[in-house]
């Protein structure tokens, strides 16, 4: 069995870092649903559609970059994550903000394969409160 180490960790390719940060926000965001007293399976799916979309993900980094909430090595994660050519674009999007959505996902992606749970936690719940703050005007 081949082992990812730490340091194979920061080699991976953005996109790669991105596609676990997605599962890794998207589990977080259903936990987070369910504990809330969310259980219809139609209304959780809605509801977690305002969490992990790319526009919601791009204003969650916005904030997080603007409030200098990452260190920086989180950020230099982020700028590959927003630098990365995935070569496709979701046609309900811009260009940008899924560059953006990426850049946020590859943070996570990157803390979750770093097994720094700690720090993944609290960025993770903070960008839940986050969408939380700025349901109405998420869209």
């Amino acid at each position: 069995m081949n082992v990812l180490r730490n340091r194979d960790v920061d080699q991976l390719n953005a996109l790669a870092l991105a596609y676990m940060g997605d599962a890794v926000f998207e589990q977080a965001v259903r936990e987070h649903l369910l504990r809330s007293g969310h259980v219809k399976p139609n209304m959780l799916h809605r509801q977690s559609t305002s969490f992990v979309s790319a526009k919601a993900q791009a204003m969650v980094l916005k904030r997080l970059t603007e409030e200098e909430f990452l260190t920086e090595e989180e950020l230099a994660v982020m700028r590959r994550g927003r630098n990365a050519k995935s070569g496709s674009v979701p046609k309900n999007t811009d260009v940008q903000t899924y560059n953006f959505s990426t850049a946020f996902e590859a943070v996570l992606g990157w803390l979750y394969l770093k097994e720094q749970q700690a720090r993944l936690h609290e960025i993770v719940s903070y960008s839940i409160a986050i969408v939380e703050e700025l349901r109405g005007v998420i869209k």
